[in-house]
């Protein structure tokens, strides 16, 4: 009990808008700024809670120190190139997410044949403010608590399949139910990512959705985007050099916002089983 009281003296926690946690080493003196001090399962509670954790003043971690952390979270998912995704505009790239463009809202691991619990992030350089290139996130369990009773029934029978080629570290076909239940907290959450036009995105995403009348089609992906782009549902997560973010996987869906500028942003990602 006195280590774990200590660990909450140690910190500075505040609400982000509309949802999410900031978490930052507190101004008493001594107070530790090594991120690995801090115990992963109180972490994952206040990310559970949060949906996102920023943790903002820790020190930096070399790539195999950050793999280390991560693993004493749980087991971690193993892409071709590793544990460690290296995200940073290609000149070039063969996947829309090495651009500058916009990446529309999806979730990880559709492809992989396991969902990782949670996305661990890691800015090793931030784009200038006002330059775009913000990791956005949608609470999809607050979707879900705004939709109407006639939306959800209609959610409820919707199975999208989802098809692009292999070109990078995932591709294939799979198919999911639109809604989905939360396996910690039993929410029910949204599974979706949107449609990639092969006139503006390297390596398109299609959709073959059934449980919709094909009438009513257009109406559904237009409506869907309204309600995941809602400011009441959206956090755009601005980086700044040496941020953290921990996000939970099977709440939220996320994207990233265009840049603006040619300005260089490079994020490490870990996901975690």
């Amino acid at each position: 009990m006195a280590v774990m009281a200590e660990f909450y003296r140690s910190l500075s926690v505040t609400p982000l808008a509309p949802f999410g946690l900031l978490v930052q080493p507190s101004d008493r003196a001594g107070t530790s700024t090594d991120l690995t001090k801090l115990p992963p399962t109180a972490l994952a509670r206040w990310a559970g809670q949060g949906r996102v954790l920023v943790l903002r003043g820790f020190d930096p971690l070399p790539p195999g120190d950050l793999v280390a952390y991560c693993r004493r979270w749980g087991d971690l998912l193993d892409w071709d190139f590793g544990p460690v995704l290296d995200l940073a505009v290609q000149d070039e790239p063969t996947n829309y997410l090495f651009t500058r463009g916009p990446v529309p809202f999806h979730w990880d691991g559709a492809f992989a044949g396991q969902v990782p619990s949670y996305m661990f992030f890691q800015c090793i350089t931030a784009p200038p403010p006002g330059t775009g290139g913000e990791t956005t996130f949608c609470d999809t369990t607050a979707v879900w608590a705004r939709a109407t009773a006639t939306t959800r029934a209609q959610w409820e029978k919707i199975q999208i399949s989802y098809q692009t080629e292999k070109l990078t570290h995932y591709g294939g076909e799979i198919t999911s139910p639109l809604v989905s239940t939360h396996p910690l907290t039993r929410q029910r959450t949204l599974r979706y990512a949107e449609p990639l036009d092969p006139a503006r995105y390297l390596n398109p995403l299609f959709l073959t959705i059934s449980g919709l009348a094909d009438r009513d089609r257009e109406a559904f992906l237009a409506g869907i985007r309204d309600v995941l782009y809602h400011p009441d549902v959206l956090y755009a997560h601005p980086w700044r050099e040496g941020d953290y973010v921990v996000a939970d996987n099977h709440s939220v869906l996320h994207g990233r916002n265009a840049f603006t500028a040619h300005s260089a942003r490079h994020v490490r990602r870990v996901h975690i089983v």
